[in-house]
């Protein structure tokens, strides 16, 4: 027996529960368990790590259970292919893209998918539905309710919701003036320890707030109270509990909690687990969830995580805002040495570059110090990013922010964050 049938023999049981649960009937179940077998057997060869066969086999599921729900939705002249799937939600490094709806669309009922469609996205009145459908408008009334609270129920990155709290106000309103000049010194080699993305070193005792502010404005739109709550396992693994605290910096007195679970070795920081709310049920998602959570929160090879130490590869090169980086899958290096001047105090940095390994389209400039924290952290986007969401180019939206010139390719600067490690 060779070494995929060992591992296919042990989770297939759990493959087949989670598609017979997902799937309508029996019949189309055992169908598309039929193409995941097929197609695992095909791409075993390119699992680099066998010890995460059983996320790669789950992944292969989904992918195919969503293909099962993008059929349907073709016979019921729901083109899933145009629904703007892209919602902006904020997973391991800030604002990224996911295919939320699309994904919640595919967990609906039929006539909940239908219904939604022709309200949301064909924005028919109800009187047209129930011409179109052709039932009564009250039978469309309660439809759309019902189908409305059984979408949000299956949303999977709703958060907690309380009202009536403020958040610290130990950030300033306007990111203060800085500049980023190149040194002649030689980059050093660096310990960081921060989670990518959120800036925390996930250590019992640490605490953190950092804000997001728009660019060009320099304006504070969220401020962001993180803290380590305890020890915490996920599947055997000892990692830390931290909560994320969300505030808008002006405006309306909501606080959005979230929760994670992280875990920091002398070689990697990684994300082990997040909470989401399904209804009064706490619902956490782990690093074995395949998609569900390596698309938000999964980093590195097989989620090994970011590296802790770090010291210039060579993989990214950079002259001034030109940059060129090696044909690899990950891309994380240390491109130079700078001094960066923020608030009247000078830090001197190394500048780590990460080019699209987490978003498509999407690169960040990270100015670590010596202590392996973050002075100043840079967002840019392709210029074509979400070009369908937003309807221009970012060069067009952004004229006057920073420019990057990637592989030949501009990336314009969108938002800046700050800790209160620099205030």
């Amino acid at each position: 027996m060779d070494e995929f049938e060992i591992l296919f023999g042990k989770y297939r049981a759990g493959v087949e529960r989670f598609v017979k649960f997902r799937l309508p009937t029996l019949a189309d179940a055992e169908d598309v368990l039929q193409e995941v077998a097929i197609t695992a057997c095909e791409k075993f060869s390119q699992l680099k790590n066998q010890d995460a066969f059983q996320a790669w086999f789950l992944g292969i599921a989904r992918n195919k259970c969503n293909d099962y729900f993008r059929k349907k939705a073709k016979e019921l002249e729901i083109p899933l292919e145009e629904v703007p799937e892209q919602e902006l939600s904020y997973g391991r490094h800030g604002v990224t893209i996911e295919d939320t709806v699309r994904e919640t669309l595919s967990t609906l009922a039929d006539k909940d998918k239908q219904i939604l469609y022709l309200y949301f996205w064909k924005e028919l009145p109800q009187a047209e539905i129930a011409k179109h459908l052709n039932i009564p408008i009250g039978t469309v009334k309660s439809r759309l309710h019902t189908a409305k609270q059984n979408f949000k129920k299956q949303y999977p990155y709703q958060t907690e919701k309380v009202k009536g709290e403020e958040t610290m106000k130990t950030l300033p309103k306007l990111l203060p003036n800085y500049t980023i000049e190149k040194s002649e010194e030689a980059p050093f080699a660096v310990k960081w320890e921060e989670l990518i993305g959120w800036f925390l070193v996930p250590k019992l005792g640490e605490e953190l707030s950092w804000g997001m502010y728009d660019m060009p404005s320099r304006e504070c739109n969220h401020v962001y109270d993180l803290k380590v709550t305890g020890k915490a396992m996920v599947h055997g693994i000892e990692g830390v509990e931290l909560t994320a605290r969300e505030a808008s910096y002006s405006g309306k007195k909501e606080v959005i909690n979230r929760t994670f679970v992280a875990q920091l070795t002398d070689t990697h920081c990684r994300y082990l687990a997040t909470m989401r709310t399904d209804g009064d049920v706490r619902n956490y998602i782990t690093f074995l969830d395949g998609d569900a959570f390596m698309t938000s929160w999964g980093f590195g090879e097989d989620n090994c995580g970011n590296e802790t130490n770090l010291s210039p590869k060579g993989d990214i090169k950079r002259e001034g805002n030109v940059v060129t980086s090696a044909d690899k899958e990950f891309l994380l290096d240390i491109v130079g040495r700078y001094t960066v001047t923020i608030g009247g105090k000078k830090y001197d940095t190394v500048c780590v570059m990460d080019i699209e390994t987490y978003n498509a389209g999407v690169v960040s400039e990270q100015f670590l110090d010596k202590n392996g924290r973050t002075i100043l952290w840079r967002r840019f986007n392709r210029d074509d990013w979400a070009f369908d969401r937003y309807g221009k180019k970012w060069s067009e939206q952004l004229p006057e922010n920073d420019k990057l010139i990637i592989n030949g390719v501009t990336y314009v600067e969108w938002y800046d964050c700050m800790t209160e490690y620099v205030v």
